[in-house]
């Protein structure tokens, strides 16, 4: 039986909802059970995050029906290349964010205060009918982290769910094993950031921990049916050195296994590290030769030119057998069930007919 939706704390304003996952402390206050922070909040505090909030002693998300906006993309952009390839994926988020990643790529919107960038607004309902007027076969939730708003991302899931849409969350994977069924159980597809492979590196550029990621993603594969996909930003001297790499690799084929896909991206100078320089299409190719070497059957770049390292390769015979330059399909070798044309071996993912031909469009989308 699906979850009831989430219920307005204040009929005057539908964004502010009752949370879930919370408990009351002796002193009064209450606590978020919600991801590893349970930030310990008096009356009109808000969380670490900004948008979850205790308001007359009880949990309460204030962005609820509010988005920074929504685009359609292409679904490789997020990244998920083994899941309805070629398709188009209608993207949302709200602000704010669990981590406190001074590397952070979308911080205009993970740092913002919940008025600042939270201009459009849209029910769950509404959501889904705009993806299915726009073509799109899925919706995502992503710019900002959706665990922190997961109740306004629940109610979705399930309106996309009744018309025939599937759902995808890009996460950094920061819950608490108490929300996890209920986050995860709405999805049909994730991608998780594994940041880095290192507690120092988390702790010191992200205000976060390791092992609770690491849970999490071991608890996707094992306990779920959601398509998993993993990408780690590759920052120069920070978590990009063989030894790291060696370790990183060496999880995800024993705790994940080979056919889980991997994607490493290259870094730009953003936010609060322009002090650091680019990645090097090189130290990509490295990462990735390496992951290839470690067993892992699907090993991908991103965000540099690189037809190679985009592109999908059959584990049986070695063939391409989907070509992509940046984020435009081109030669696809797969039946409609996935398996490669020329030896007959099945990809891991999920495929349903032909591919979609979305290519690198990005089309905003307003929604009345």
């Amino acid at each position: 039986m699906p979850d009831p939706p989430a219920v307005p704390l204040d009929p005057r304003d539908p964004s502010v909802v009752a949370g879930r996952w919370w408990h009351r402390l002796p002193d009064g206050r209450v606590q978020c059970d919600l991801c590893p922070r349970e930030c310990k909040l008096r009356d009109g505090q808000r969380g670490f995050c900004f948008v979850r909030m205790n308001q007359g002693e009880q949990m309460a998300l204030a962005s609820y029906g509010r988005a920074s906006g929504f685009c359609v993309d292409p679904i490789e952009k997020k990244p998920l290349n083994q899941f309805l390839p070629g398709s188009s994926v209608l993207s949302f988020g709200t602000a704010g964010c669990n981590l406190g990643c001074r590397f952070c790529q979308n911080w205009d919107i993970s740092k913002a205060r919940a008025n600042d960038r939270l201009t459009d607004t849209a029910t769950p309902e509404r959501i889904a009918d705009a993806a299915l007027a726009a073509g799109s076969r899925s919706v995502a939730f992503t710019y900002n982290d959706p665990v922190i708003f997961a109740e306004y991302a629940i109610d979705t899931a399930a309106a996309c769910h009744e018309r025939g849409l599937k759902t995808v969350a890009v996460t950094a994977g920061y819950i608490n094993p108490q929300a996890r069924p209920a986050f995860f159980g709405c999805l049909d597809a994730a991608n998780v950031d594994l940041k880095a492979f290192t507690e120092r590196f988390y702790h010191k550029l992200c205000f976060a921990h390791l092992q609770p990621v690491l849970d999490t993603l071991r608890w996707v594969k094992r306990e779920t049916e959601v398509w998993l996909e993993v990408t780690t930003l590759l920052i120069p001297g920070h978590n990009d050195d063989d030894d790291e790499l060696d370790r990183l690799c060496e999880f995800m084929v024993s705790e994940l296994g080979p056919e889980v896909p991997l994607h490493f991206s290259a870094f730009h100078p953003d936010f609060k590290m322009h002090d650091v320089p680019r990645t090097p299409a090189a130290t990509l190719q490295r990462a990735r030769d390496k992951a290839l070497r470690h067993g892992l059957h699907y090993v991908y770049t991103g965000n540099v030119y690189d037809t190679e390292g985009q592109s999908t390769y059959c584990p049986g015979c070695g063939q391409r057998v989907i070509e992509r330059e940046w984020y435009r399909l081109g030669e696809y070798r797969l039946d409609e069930h996935g398996r490669c044309l020329g030896c007959g071996h099945p990809l891991h993912g999920v495929y349903d007919g032909p591919p979609g031909d979305w290519g690198r469009q990005r089309l905003r989308v307003t929604i009345e």
